[in-house]
């Protein structure tokens, strides 16, 4: 069995970092499906997602990581395209990647206790993002 829901996120862009953990969950918990996976997707190509332990100190890290590893002021071939300079966006979220796939038993989702499900917005301004969800099992 498939079921097909969506998320919708307001964000911050530049970086930000969501739990969307509880939102899956309970898209899981609704679902009826006692065992099987979760697959979201986000269908864009500045933001990821990933897990993480959602706590002040290691999003900062992150985001720390990122800035060192991709700085958004560098100048990207990107930006002579379209001028919209989020060339680093898009080259943030390909090393991560657009979708995430969580195995569920009895309709708990089957994290480490430290382990959380994030979203990120790497664009440049704030957005409107829709996350696509599936939950396939029995």
């Amino acid at each position: 069995m498939v079921k097909t829901t969506y998320l919708s996120l307001m964000t911050r862009g530049n970086t930000d970092v969501q739990d969307i953990t509880a939102l899956v969950s309970r898209a899981v918990e609704e679902s009826g499906i006692e065992n099987g996976v979760v697959v979201i997707f986000t269908p864009s190509s500045t933001s990821a997602l990933t897990t993480i332990e959602y706590e002040p100190g290691c999003v900062s890290d992150l985001r720390r990581l990122f800035d060192e590893w991709i700085p958004a002021e560098r100048d990207y071939a990107h930006h002579y395209r379209w001028g919209d300079n989020n060339g680093h966006s898009h080259l943030r979220a390909s090393m991560l990647g657009p979708s995430i796939t969580i195995p569920f038993v009895e309709r708990h989702l089957c994290l480490g206790t430290w382990q959380q499900i994030i979203f990120i917005d790497f664009d440049v301004r704030p957005r409107q993002r829709r996350l696509v969800v599936q939950i396939l099992g029995t």
